[in-house]
Order: structure tokens, then C-alpha cells, then sequence
């Protein structure tokens, strides 16, 4: 039972942490373009040409 007393307020603030790195990405606008990456990596930008 001791190390509950541990555990608990390790999770909780893992927990937190994960949730305002979630917040945070969706304020700097992380999600906003999910196709473009979708079509971004079809583009062939390193084929040379003659």
C-alpha cells in the first residue's frame, strides 16, 4: 500500500503532462492539414533531371 502513495501522484502527473502535450499540438496547429501530408509524401522532389 505504501507505494500507491508513490505511484498515484507519478501517473496523475504523466497523465497531465501527456494531456498538455496533446492540448498544446492541437493549438499550434498539428492537425490542421491531415491530407497535405497524405499527398506530400507522393511528391518525388529528388528526382533529378536531364
Amino acid at each position: 500500500m505504501n507505494v500507491l502513495v508513490y505511484l498515484l501522484p507519478i501517473a496523475l502527473s504523466l497523465g497531465l503532462l501527456g494531456l498538455g502535450a496533446f492540448l498544446w499540438s492541437l493549438k499550434s496547429g498539428q492537425y490542421d492539414d491531415l491530407d497535405g501530408a497524405a499527398v506530400r509524401i507522393l511528391d518525388d522532389d529528388d528526382v533529378r533531371r536531364n
